[in-house]
This record gives C-alpha cells, structure tokens and sequence, in this order.
C-alpha cells in the first residue's frame, strides 16, 4: 500500500458560548482546525485531525496546511503507511515543532492501519484495560454565579468530576471555586486548574485556602518553563499535582520526574505530535510511579475518538482517579462526524468498526469549510 496524497479540509467551528472555556491563557470561543484524509492505492483512506490554536501551539489551520502542502506531501506520497513509526520519525525530522500538525497525519495513518487490519484502534494498541473512559468537564473561568450554573447543568449531564479554572485573580478564584461546591455538593470530586497562570507563592497560598472546598487536585499551577516551580508547589501543598502545559515531549517528561514536580501528567493526541508520543510518556509515568490523564485542545469528533481509543488501551492513563477531558458533544453544536460520539453520562466508549471508527459529515463540514 502507497500513500497518494492528502487532501485537507480547514475548517473554523464555533464553540458554545455558554461553555465556552475562558482561563489564565485567555478564552477559546473557535476553533481553527483542519481535517485530513490520507488517500492511497488501494483506495482506503485515512482520517486525521490537526487540532491546533495560535494561542497554545503556535498552529491553526493556515500552518497546517502550508507545511503539509510544502513538506509532508511530498515527502508522504509513495511511502506505506502503515510503517507508522517510520513515518513519524520521518515527521519529526522534517519539520521542527508543529506537533499537533504531525499528529493530524499520524491519526491518519493509524486509522488506514485499523481499516487494513478490520480492527479498532483501542484493539491494535493493545485492547482495553477499561470497559469505558471516566470524564470530567472543565468549568470555565467565569463570575462565580456564573461558573455555578455551568457546573449545575454538566452534573446534570452525567459528570461526576469536575475542574474549574482558575489561575486569574486569586480572591475570584477563590470565589469561583467556592460557588461550585455550594452549587454541586460534596458528592462531585472537583479539582482546579490554572493554566500555568499563578507564580508558586501564589499557587501555594491560594491552593491551601482552597482545601476547604474539598478539591482533590491542582492542574499547572505555574508556568511550564522550569518545572523546579512545579516542584515548589508540590512539596507545600497536600493534594496532588497534574502537569499539562509542562509536558509535550519525553524529555518533558523525564525532566518532571527528576524534579519530582508532578504526580500526573496530562498526555494529547496532539501536544506531543500523536498517539505513538503520548503512549510512551505514559510509559515513562508509569516507571517513575506517577499517572496519566488525557487532557484536551477542545477537539472535534475525529481527535475525540482518537483520544478515547488512547486511554481505553493504555495502562499508565489513571481515568478512574483522573478522568479524561473528551468533551466534544458538550462544546460545539455538532461534532461533524456522521454518527455521533458515544460520549454521555460521564463517560465515553470507543467505536468497534475499524479504524478510528468514525466518518466525517460531509454536509456539515461544508458548513465550516474555510478557504
């Protein structure tokens, strides 16, 4: 089998303004993203994602585009795609960063390699090590009544953990957070997350006045530059610490663990250019006794199901402890894809058709098409 070329469908997707997701890094009310197809010659063909924003990796649509039209195609074309790891080394070196770019091709090729097989994707990593995924919903940094209400109505969803954002102004954080256990109770465990957006003093002292909420763990409470601030927080407060925005790579990765600065790291399809990346960082967790969770860019309908098959067959993902933030069906009026998601209750189950499982609606990614 030979890849014969890729065929991009940039796109520009409304978010809910009602859950639209506002913290420390700003708000994220669209999404640039770009939809793949990897064609070949045997005529099956290969989806991927590439869910980058400006404001968290430097991509959106426009790059991803350029590099794959200037670099990836004509270095694809020709070459078999089921050699995955061939083919992302080839990536990695072609072009430095764009990893979620990358893992938008990466996707693709895994999906061709499910569709060849006639397997799903959780069963070509390895099959499940969970009958389903745990979810949480991220509550958006908003006024206090109004953070409250959104967290109301995901409980009435089905979600049983929750993460407010935080990381702005601390008395407002403070609030926030206070609003939110009022409005859900004592039964829904509630974590915060800041977003890189607290200094450790900050951090520590915020995070301590928020113990009486009963929040159970604290998301990039500081920048990601020097994970010894990381380690600063850890060590003077009593919940546990989760890493995302401090690891992309596996040197991220071992360099937390040598800093002793987190106790979970939250693994993406796309930070660390594909699923094959952020296997092998839950890998690393897993050897320095830590957990993973799978965090999220607010992704559509083909990463989502990437991400669903990602932590239902990979052991080092702690989904019960941490639970996952695949929250398409939740944020954007439609997903794109021709059957939904099975994403409800708190929960998401993976497709068992082959590949990733899923198609894209043509009818309504002609809605969002850009040129």
């Amino acid at each position: 089998m030979k890849i014969t070329r890729i065929e991009t469908l940039p796109v520009l997707v409304p978010i809910n303004p009602k859950v639209a997701i506002r913290s420390s890094r700003g708000i994220h009310t669209v999404s640039p993203f770009l939809f793949l197809k990897l064609h070949t010659d045997e005529g099956v063909i290969g989806l991927g994602e590439v869910s980058g924003t400006l404001e968290w990796s430097g991509e959106d649509h426009v790059t991803a585009v350029h590099i794959i039209r200037s670099c990836f195609e004509p270095l694809l074309v020709g070459r078999n795609p089921l050699e995955i790891e061939k083919r992302s080394t080839e990536l990695q070196e072609c072009v430095a960063g764009n990893p979620f770019t990358k893992a938008g091709i990466e996707m693709a090729l895994w999906d061709i390699l499910g569709k060849a097989a006639g397997l799903p994707l959780y069963r070509l990593l390895g099959g499940p090590v969970r009958e389903q995924v745990p979810l949480k919903f991220s509550v958006s940094g908003l006024a206090p009544d109004a953070a409250a209400e959104i967290a109301a109505w995901a409980v009435e969803q089905g979600f049983k953990t929750l993460k407010v954002k935080v990381g702005t102004d601390p008395e407002q954080d403070v609030a926030r957070v206070k609003a939110v256990r009022s409005a859900v109770g004592p039964g829904i465990r509630l974590g915060i997350d800041a977003n890189g957006g607290w200094s450790p003093r900050t951090a520590i002292a915020t995070i301590r006045r928020l113990y009486e909420y009963n929040v159970y763990f604290a998301e990039q409470p500081v920048k990601p530059h020097d994970p010894t601030w990381m380690a600063d927080v850890r060590k003077n407060i009593e919940i546990p610490v989760l890493a995302d925005e401090s690891v992309n790579t596996l040197h991220d990765a071992m360099a937390l663990v040598r800093a002793g600065a987190a106790d979970v790291f939250s693994i993406y399809v796309g930070k660390g250019a594909g699923i094959g990346t952020a296997r092998k960082i839950a890998v690393v967790a897993e050897a320095a006794g830590l957990g993973c969770t799978v965090g999220s860019n607010l992704e559509l309908g083909v990463a989502s199901a990437a991400m669903i098959h990602l932590a239902m067959a990979t052991p080092g993902v702690h989904a019960e402890d941490f639970p996952c933030d695949i929250l398409c069906p939740f944020l954007y009026e439609h997903d794109l894809l021709v059957e939904p998601l099975d994403i409800r209750d708190g929960r998401a189950c993976p497709s068992e058709r082959p590949g990733l499982g899923v198609e894209l609606d043509d009818t309504q990614v002609a809605r969002f098409l850009v040129a």
